[in-house]
């Protein structure tokens, strides 16, 4: 990996290998950190985010507009989803390079999706 992972934080969004949740393999494709890097072997936990918004939004989905000043430094060109029932555990090696993060608010809400999620 270029960049150290000792720097990478938490609500940082990056590009990275993302495995296939219905075969072997991985796809590059913009992830949001949840947390890392844990341990030795730098294991970072990561969420999918997508630029194909779903049919019907989950409870677990949380929308990401470029134009909207909350997401001004997300990075994004194109209005996308952040799917936070799709999560990984994936190698820090498996992170290409930082696109941009989501503010402190925007966080909270993601927190709190993840507890839905998670029956926290």
């Amino acid at each position: 990996m270029t960049m150290g992972s000792l720097y990478m934080q938490r609500g940082e969004i990056y590009l990275a290998g993302f495995p296939f949740g219905d075969a072997p393999g991985m796809k590059l494709r913009p992830v949001l950190l949840l947390a890392g890097p844990i341990g030795p072997s730098s294991e970072v936990v990561v969420a999918y985010i997508s630029s194909v918004a779903p049919q019907v939004m989950l409870a677990s989905d949380m929308p990401i507009d470029p134009q909207s000043p909350a997401h001004l430094g997300s990075g994004f060109k194109v209005a996308s989803v952040l799917r936070l029932h799709k999560v990984a555990t994936i190698h820090a090696s498996s992170v290409q390079r930082r696109l941009g993060a989501l503010d402190v608010r925007e966080m909270k809400g993601v927190d709190s999706k993840l507890r839905l999620v998670l029956s926290l």
